[in-house]
């Protein structure tokens, strides 16, 4: 399975470390995938052809640098700070999402990204840098 994914979103570039979940394998599986953002407050997400269950462990506040899938999209939603419904400090999701990636990129690099932009998800080739 691919280890690592790069998300490029009209030059700015997150590469992740796919975890070993079903949402993983998954959304490896469906690679390459296209789409166009959206953003809700300091979350940037998009729609992607794969359709998968909550899984058990799957939950709605997140940690920047935490790639999540959302099962009530079906979406790919990168969290890098605040969202309306978030308490405090914390990066709240819109509702419960199967964390799938963790960013070895800065996440906070998001914040230049803006609705529409043209997205573009590959796998990296084992032994390519970042």
């Amino acid at each position: 399975m691919t280890r690592r994914i790069r998300i490029d979103f009209g030059g700015v570039i997150l590469d992740a470390e796919l975890l070993d979940t079903a949402t993983a394998k998954a959304i490896a599986a469906a690679l390459p995938i296209t789409g166009s953002a959206l953003t809700w407050g300091e979350e940037v997400y998009f729609e992607v052809p794969v359709k998968v269950t909550r899984e058990k462990d799957a939950r709605a506040v997140v940690t920047p640098g935490e790639i999540a899938y959302w099962p009530d999209g079906p979406a790919i939603a990168i969290g890098f700070g605040r969202t309306p419904i978030s308490k405090g400090n914390e990066t709240r999701l819109a509702s419960p999402c199967n964390i799938f990636a963790k960013a070895v990129s800065d996440v906070k690099l998001l914040a230049k990204v803006r609705a529409g932009t043209k997205i573009t998800v590959t796998a990296v080739p084992p032994g390519a840098r970042s």
